[in-house]
C-alpha cells in the first residue's frame, strides 16, 4: 500500500521577515549580520520539525536604505548552520547566471557531505540588470538565453553530481587503495554554453545527489522543472490558480517518464499569526503603520513593469499596462499570481499593497484557521506543502511552530518527528543512483 502523503514545511528567510518594516521591532535591527539571529530560525525550525531552512539570494545591493537586504553568501551561512543543527534541511539559491557548473556542484556536495545529507540547491536565473553590472557581463540576458543557459548549467551540475559512484570510495588500507578508477567518470560535456570535462573532485554526497528545487513560474521554468526538479517554489495566490499548475506540471514530469509525487509543488505562503483574529490584524497593523508607503507603491511598480505613476491606490491593475512576460526584468511568476489574485477578489492597488502585496498569499488569522486553510489547499491537492514565510523572525515562525504545527499534527496530515537524516528522506524522495553505474551495469 502506499504511504499517506505528507505535507512539507520550510521556512523561507529573506532579509528579517517578508514584512518590510518588520526590522524596526527587532531588538537588536542589526540582526541581518549577526549570526546568532541566523542559527535561532533554524533552531526553532528544527523544534518544530520543518523540512527545511531556506534561503533566498540577491546579488545585488536593493532597497538597504529603508531596510535590510539580503547580506550573507547563502552556502557560507548554511555551513554555519549545519554546525548548530541536526536534522532540519539547508536549501540554498545560487544563480545559473553568475555561477561556474564546475564550482557550484563541488560548493553543494561538499556542504552535502558535511552536513550529512541535508542539502538543496535552489537554482534561479538571475533577471537582475544590476546583478550583471556587478558580474562585468554588460546586459542581463533575455529570458530565452538566461532559461537555455540553465538547462545546460543543471544537466552539467547533475552529471558532475553523478560522476562518483556509491561505492567508488574504496579507502581500502589493507591493498592501497583509495579509489577505484573504474567508478570514477569523466562527463565529457560539450555544449553551446559549457565545456566540462569533469569527474567531480569530491565524492558523491550522502543524498546521491543534493536536492535539485527549482523557483520561477515562466514557461521555461516550468519546463525545465519538470524534467529535472526535486521541488519547485511557486507563488500561487489562488486554489484554483494552485490546482491548475500543480495538475499541469505534475503531467509535464510524468510526460518525461518521471513519478510525479517526486516533483513537490511548495507555493510560498505568508502567515500573519494571532491568538484572536484581532490580534493577527493588529499585530500587522503596527508593522504596517511603520512602512514608507511611497517606497512600497514604487516596488511594487517595479515589479509589475509598469511606472509608480500608473497604479492609482483605490482603482484596479492597470492590466492593458501590465507586462505580458515579453520584457526580462520581471517576473512573469510574480505578475501571474498578483493579476490572479486581483480579478479574483475584484482587488484595488491598496487592497493589494495590504496583501504582501499580491506575492506569497497572505493569511491574517489564528492558529486554527491558518491550519484550516493549509489542510484545505493540501487536500485538494493545491500544494505539497509551502515556504513559510515569517513576518518577522524569529516571533513569526515561533508563533507557527508552537501554534499552527500541533494543529497539523492533530490532523495527521504533518509529521511527529523525523523519520530520517537526509533532506530527501524529509520530503520522501528516493535516492538517486548515479546514472554512470547504470551505463556501466548495462555494458555488463
Amino acid at each position: 500500500m502506499n504511504a499517506p502523503r505528507r505535507l512539507h514545511l520550510n521556512t523561507n528567510v529573506t532579509g528579517v521577515g517578508r514584512h518590510p518594516a518588520g526590522w524596526r521591532t527587532l531588538a537588536n535591527p542589526k540582526s541581518i549580520i549577526d549570526f546568532q539571529f541566523f542559527s535561532t530560525i533554524a533552531r526553532v525550525a528544527e523544534r518544530g520539525k520543518l523540512d527545511a531552512v531556506f534561503l533566498s539570494d540577491s546579488l545585488a545591493l536593493q532597497g538597504h536604505a529603508s531596510g535590510p537586504s539580503q547580506s550573507f553568501e547563502p552556502t557560507v551561512l548554511l555551513t554555519a548552520l549545519a554546525s548548530v543543527t541536526q536534522h532540519i534541511g539547508l536549501i540554498g539559491t545560487a544563480s545559473t547566471t553568475f555561477n561556474d557548473p564546475f564550482n557550484l556542484a563541488r560548493r553543494f556536495v561538499s556542504l552535502d557531505h558535511l552536513s550529512g545529507g541535508r542539502v538543496a540547491w535552489n537554482a534561479v536565473t538571475t533577471y537582475d540588470p544590476a546583478a550583471a553590472a556587478n558580474f562585468g557581463t554588460g546586459a542581463a540576458p533575455d529570458k530565452p538565453a538566461r532559461y537555455a543557459r540553465a538547462a545546460e548549467f543543471v544537466e552539467v551540475v547533475l552529471k558532475l553530481w553523478d560522476s562518483w559512484e556509491d561505492d567508488a570510495l574504496v579507502a581500502d588500507r589493507a591493498d592501497g587503495r583509495y579509489a577505484d578508477p573504474a567508478r570514477v567518470h569523466a562527463i565529457g560535456h560539450a555544449g553551446p554554453n559549457f565545456q566540462v570535462m569533469g569527474p567531480l573532485n569530491v565524492p558523491r554526497g550522502p543524498q546521491g545527489r543534493p536536492v535539485l528545487v527549482q523557483a520561477g513560474g515562466s514557461e521555461a521554468g516550468v519546463a525545465l522543472a519538470a524534467r529535472h526538479a526535486d521541488a519547485v517554489f511557486t507563488a500561487q495566490t489562488t486554489l484554483d490558480g494552485a490546482q491548475a499548475f500543480y495538475r499541469d506540471i505534475k503531467a509535464r514530469a510524468a510526460a518525461h517518464g518521471r513519478n510525479p509525487d517526486h516533483l513537490l509543488i511548495l507555493p510560498g505562503l505568508y502567515p500573519v499569526i494571532g491568538g484572536t483574529l484581532a490580534e493577527a490584524r493588529q499585530r500587522k497593523a503596527e508593522m504596517d503603520a511603520l512602512l514608507d508607503r511611497g517606497a512600497e507603491l514604487a516596488k511594487f511598480a517595479r515589479a509589475l513593469g509598469v511606472r509608480a505613476a500608473d497604479l492609482q491606490l483605490d482603482a484596479p491593475l492597470p492590466y492593458d499596462l501590465i507586462d505580458k512576460g515579453d520584457r526580462t526584468d520581471v517576473s512573469s511568476g510574480f505578475i501571474r499570481s498578483t493579476v490572479l489574485l486581483a480579478r479574483s477578489e475584484n482587488l484595488t492597488v491598496r487592497d493589494l499593497l495590504d496583501r504582501n502585496p499580491g506575492a506569497h498569499r497572505m493569511l491574517v488569522g489564528t492558529p486554527e484557521t491558518i491550519a484550516d486553510d493549509i489542510e484545505r489547499w493540501f487536500v485538494q491537492r493545491g500544494a505539497d506543502g509551502f515556504n513559510l514565510n515569517a513576518d518577522v523572525f524569529p516571533s513569526g515562525l515561533e508563533a507557527f511552530v508552537d501554534h499552527v504545527v500541533p494543529l497539523l499534527q492533530r490532523k495527521g496530515i504533518f509529521r511527529r518527528d523525523y523519520d530520517g537524516t537526509t533532506l530527501r528522506e524529509h520530503y520522501g524522495l528516493p535516492r538517486p543512483a548515479s546514472r554512470y553505474a547504470a551505463q556501466a551495469d548495462a555494458v555488463v
